[in-house]
Order: structure tokens, then sequence, then C-alpha cells
């Protein structure tokens, strides 16, 4: 059906143009009917060098495992997959009988110590006053050092379990004992996956939540093996379909037995602008073209400005009778653009659509897309 209608177009001004070996001459005013629109090739400097997959992850130091720091049972839970949180927010609520035995040795110790405090102090003033010995003096200090070290020690169990230095200090004070624990945030970022159910008891450290910080994301790529030694840390990364792009950060050392691949990272930039746009997503398996600078003399033209012919391909250069075939080489592309060397300056004008028309005006209407 496509090349009834090129015939037909061709048909139409077959008295206005005519080819030639290198050359289709067609006049002005017959543009418009073979749809043809004149454009220029944009030089460029980079060129893509190599196509893989890819899988977008979170770097494993901004990823952290939200646990219970005692056994009980939760009573609620705050937050859900998905969910954007802040650091000291609280996740989740757990009723814990082990808190509760940890408060009291915390006040036990408290006690032991203001009485080990009131005896060192006293044994003091009496060794100055030489009522008492040297002896009886270390001995009380040796007791009170343990009373310290005990009181430090219950006092940092607490807050392993979750109580904060305010909520310590005020049991210290009230001496009133609360079961209830609450467990936050450790860092702002987003709640990954929830990884237990309100009203089920569980052990201590068992995981609640997986939360991530996701102002920073990497590429995962796997490189065919044969092909790494193309590839250079700081190459840049372009994902296709997107404006997003990543610069390579590390190449592996070993070989994926396999897949025959090698691991190499790359760090996105503007990893909260692409999430935004929900042009990515963390888990997301894509494409990706890795870019490097290039001394040759490259363009960048549109897909439909290339015309191929028996394996080669071909532009068509404006002048004054018409067009010029000139061949090209492709180097890659780019979405709806193709990087292309050839003998070309960047100052032509070519046919950027209606490639297809010429192409079988220019091969004697045998021709087709």
């Amino acid at each position: 059906m496509k090349i009834v209608n090129i015939l037909l177009l061709l048909s139409l001004v077959s008295v206005g143009s005519y080819a030639t070996e290198n050359n289709v001459a067609i006049s002005p005013e017959h543009f418009a009917n073979l749809g043809v629109t004149l454009g220029k090739p944009v030089p460029v400097s980079q060129m893509p060098v190599l196509y893989a997959p890819a899988k977008v992850v979170v770097p494993s130091s901004h990823e952290y495992i939200v646990s219970a720091s005692q056994t009980g049972l939760i009573t609620k839970l705050n937050a859900s997959a998905g969910d954007t949180v802040k650091k000291g927010e609280v996740l989740a609520e757990i009723n814990s009988p082990a808190l509760l035995e940890l408060q009291g040795q915390y006040l036990k110790a408290g006690s032991v110590l203001r009485l080990a405090t009131a005896t060192y102090n006293r044994d003091k003033k009496l060794l100055k006053e030489g009522v008492i010995s040297n002896r009886r003096e270390q001995e009380t200090l040796s007791q009170y050092s343990s009373a310290v070290l005990d009181a430090n020690e219950s006092r940092q169990l607490l807050e392993i379990a979750g109580m904060s230095p305010g909520a310590i200090n005020q049991l210290g004070s009230s001496h009133k004992l609360n079961s209830q624990l609450t467990v936050t945030a450790p860092i702002s970022g987003v709640v990954m996956e929830r990884m237990a159910v309100a009203g089920t008891r569980i052990d201590s450290m068992a995981p609640l939540y997986r939360i991530a910080n996701l102002e920073t994301l990497w590429l995962e790529i796997n490189i065919p093996q044969e092909r790494i030694g193309d590839i250079k840390i700081g190459d840049k990364v372009m994902i296709e379909h997107t404006d997003i792009s990543a610069e390579i950060s590390l190449l592996g050392q070993s070989v994926n037995p396999e897949n025959q691949t090698v691991l190499a990272r790359a760090v996105i930039k503007s990893s909260k602008q692409a999430l935004a746009s929900a042009a990515i997503r963390v888990g997301q398996k894509l494409n990706i073209q890795v870019i490097q600078p290039s001394e040759l003399s490259l363009f960048s033209v549109p897909n439909t400005a290339i015309a191929q012919n028996e394996g080669l391909s071909f532009i068509f250069i404006h002048n004054q009778s018409g067009f010029q075939v000139s061949q090209i080489t492709i180097i890659g592309k780019q979405g709806d653009e193709s990087i292309i060397s050839g003998e070309l300056t960047g100052d032509e004008e070519i046919a950027v659509k209606g490639a297809v028309a010429l192409k079988a005006n220019w091969l004697g209407l045998g021709g087709a897309e």
C-alpha cells in the first residue's frame, strides 16, 4: 500500500523530476507533492558505543532495615510501603514486657549509684580528716566506680531498646515504668517494604520496615565481557526514552558465569527529578546507551532522513537541481535520531522527511523502504 502511494505521487511529478546515478532532480514546486521537508544535520561530539540492559537499584549504604529492639506485641504500625517518612518519625509501637525489666534495672542501678556516691563523698572527707585509712577510701572508690559502670550500662540498654534520652531522664525523675516501646525512622526516606503485621508477637531484632534514601540511585549494567574494554570510568550513560543520564562509576572485576557479563555501575544524576517525573522506579529494568566523546565528525539526523538500499545507508542533500545522494555510516541511534558520519560539513540542507519518495525516484520507481 505504501509503495502504491509513492508511485501515485511520483506519477504526479514525473514531468518535474528525473533521477541520475547519484542525483535526483526535482523542482522546488514539486517538494510538497513528495512530502519533502528540508533541515540541517546537527554536529555532535559524542557517540553511542554500547547498548545494554540495566536495573535501577538503591545504593547499599542508603538502605536500612528497621527492626524491633525488644520482644513484644506490635500494637500499631504507622507507615506503609511507598510512604515518605522523616528521620525520628514514629513508625511502630510495641508493648514490650522486656522493656519494663530494663527500666527496673536502670532505676535500681540509679539507686545504687546515689548510695555509692554519698558513701564515697563521705569517706573522702573522713580520709582528709584522718579518721579512716587509705584502704577504706580505695574500697569505697571501687564500689562507686562499679556503680557508675552499672548505671551507664543500664542507660545504654534503654537507648538501644529505643528510648530517647528525654524519656530516660523522665523515667529517672518519675520512677514510672512504661512498657510502650516506640520505633522511629533512622533516616528520612521512602518505605520500600513493610515486613510485619500489627497484632503479632515479634522477637528481638525482628525486621519491621525497609527504608531507603532515594536521593541517589544506581544503574547496574550487564556489559558483555568481550566489550568491557570499550567502557571507561566516567563514561556517560543515557536511559532510553528519557532525558535522564548517569555516569559510570565502577567496572566489575569478575565475569558472571551464567551469562558471561561484567557488572558496571553508573550513578544516576538528578535522581529526585527522575523519580518525581515517574521516568524511573527502583527495581525497574530498562535499556541504556553508553556514550563516549568522539574525535570523528559526527552528525545527528532524524531517522526519517535515512534511506536503506542493498545494506547501505544514504541521505539526500539538497542542491540546485534537486538532491545529491550521499552514502553515510550509522554510528548509533538515540530515540528518533541517528548519529551518522559521512562527507558532511553541517552546512548542507538535507531531506529530513520524504526520503522514501526520493529513494523510489532515485531507484527508478523500483525501490521502497
